[in-house]
Formats: structure tokens, sequence, C-alpha cells
């Protein structure tokens, strides 16, 4: 009986513990909780890939502010000293970024600039033009291709005024008449025969409009100098 007693006690405390320990599986303490533990690599990562992929697509957005023309160029097998040498031979006006496709396709979408969509394969590098003299900016590339010799790499296409140019209509661009250029013929074809003039009004309305506001500035110069010689 007695030991019957004794033993009656000790299996008690065993259900206690066993118990104890039940509830303590289910109702971890707070320090042992999933809510407190820190923030793994991946999610850090994850986060800051988010706000460089954000940062990108922000980049692409201000860079398209006063853009004349967007182009890009395969640089699939560039070298970083390449990079650099290309970025140094751009004009001030001309910036050279480097993005994936769908970050750049997400800054376009819904604009003008949404026409260079046929450009979103492989691996580009984007030309953003912020001047009027076109020629004069993509003539360092073409230098610089021809130089380290990046056949390969040409440019994929480009967008201007809203229109694409593929590949094999660079040249066009390329051939754009500067700005003093077509002053200097909108100007002898003021002073010469009617013929003359109404070619020059066929041309583009682009060049029509550069122009006439370099022959109005030509009259209000021409003005002001006769006014102050009275």
């Amino acid at each position: 009986m007695e030991a019957t007693l004794l033993s009656f006690p000790s299996h008690s405390l065993i259900q206690t513990k066993t118990k104890t320990q039940t509830h303590f599986l289910s109702n971890p303490p707070p320090f042992l909780s999933s809510k407190s533990k820190r923030p793994s690599k991946l999610s850090i990562r994850s986060a800051i890939s988010r706000n460089k992929k954000e940062e990108t697509v922000e980049t692409v957005k201000t860079q398209l502010d006063d853009c004349q023309l967007l182009a890009a160029i395969k640089y699939k097998g560039f070298t970083v000293k390449q990079f650099q040498d290309l970025r140094r031979s751009l004009p001030e006006t001309t910036t050279l970024v480097v993005a994936k496709n769908t970050l750049v396709y997400k800054a376009i979408e819904g604009t003008p600039w949404e026409a260079l969509k046929p450009c979103m394969t492989g691996m580009n590098a984007w030309l953003f033009v912020h001047s009027e003299e076109i020629p004069a900016a993509l003539k360092p590339y073409r230098d610089f291709q021809k130089e380290k010799k990046l056949e390969e790499n040409d440019f994929s296409g480009a967008v201007f005024e809203g229109k694409f140019y593929a590949p094999g209509d660079f040249k066009t661009l390329e051939n754009m008449p500067t700005r003093a250029e077509i002053y200097a013929k909108m100007l002898g074809s003021i002073k010469s025969p009617a013929s003359s003039l109404v070619g020059t009004i066929q041309a583009p309305a682009r060049e029509l409009v550069m122009v006439l506001q370099a022959y109005v500035k030509k009259l209000e110069e021409e003005g002001s100098g006769g006014g102050g010689g009275q």
C-alpha cells in the first residue's frame, strides 16, 4: 500500500511534466516566436533589388524629359573599359544607360516612345539624345563601332518624333541636315525664285518651322541693328 502511495506522486509528476512540455511547444515564448525572427538575407536582397528596379525606371523616365531621340544598341560582349571609352566619346547632350528591356519598357509604356517595343530583345544599352543635332549625336558611336571592330554591336532601333527606325533606316537619321544647313537652305530659298521657295516649303514640317524661326530671328536682329544706328 505504501508502495502504491509513493508511486502515485511520482506518476503524477511525470504527467505534469508531460503536460507542461506539450503546452510549451504549442505556445512558444516571445523570444522563440517566428514574428520576432530577424529578416532573412533573402528578404533583404529582394527589397534592395526591388528598390534598384524602381530607381532604374525613374532614371529612364527622367532621361526621357526633353529627349529628341532614343536608340537601342546591342552591347553583348562589351567590356567595362569599352563602355567607359564610349561614354567619354559621347557629347554632353547624349546619355548612355544600361538597363534591362523590361524596366525600360515599363518606363516608356503608354508614351510615344513605346514605338521602341521591337527592340525589347537581347542585351541593349540605351542612347538618350537631348539635342536636335541627331547626326552629331549618333556619329560618336559609329566611329567607336568602326574603331573597335564591333560590327555585331549595331543599333537595334530608335524612335525619333514618334516614329520607329529599324537598323536599316539609320542612314536617314545619320544624314539629316544640321540646323545650320537647314537655316542656310531656307534663307537661300526665300531670296531665290518662287519655284525654289515652293520646293522648300514642301520639305518636312520640322525643317520648315526651324527655318521660319531663323528667318524671324534674322529680321529681329536686322531691325534691332537699324534702330541702334538712328
